[in-house]
């Protein structure tokens, strides 16, 4: 049982990125500007980031070798 909620859990977590950016209109805006980079660029570009860092915890929990 332990096993089927870490792997939900990790899949969930491999599920939001792709998710995130298929809702296109929650970024579909310029404002608000950060250093002068419109939303809609740094939004993206942030989940870069953040999807690398899901993806690990996804592989963490699910039993990945990471």
């Amino acid at each position: 049982m332990r096993r089927r909620v870490r792997r939900f859990a990790g899949v969930s977590l491999l599920l939001l990125p792709f998710v995130s950016m298929l809702w296109v209109a929650s970024y579909d805006r310029a404002l608000p500007a950060f250093v002068g980079i419109p939303f809609f660029y740094w939004y993206q570009l942030a989940w870069v980031g953040l999807a690398a860092v899901l993806v690990w915890v996804a592989a963490k929990l699910i039993g990945g070798a990471a």
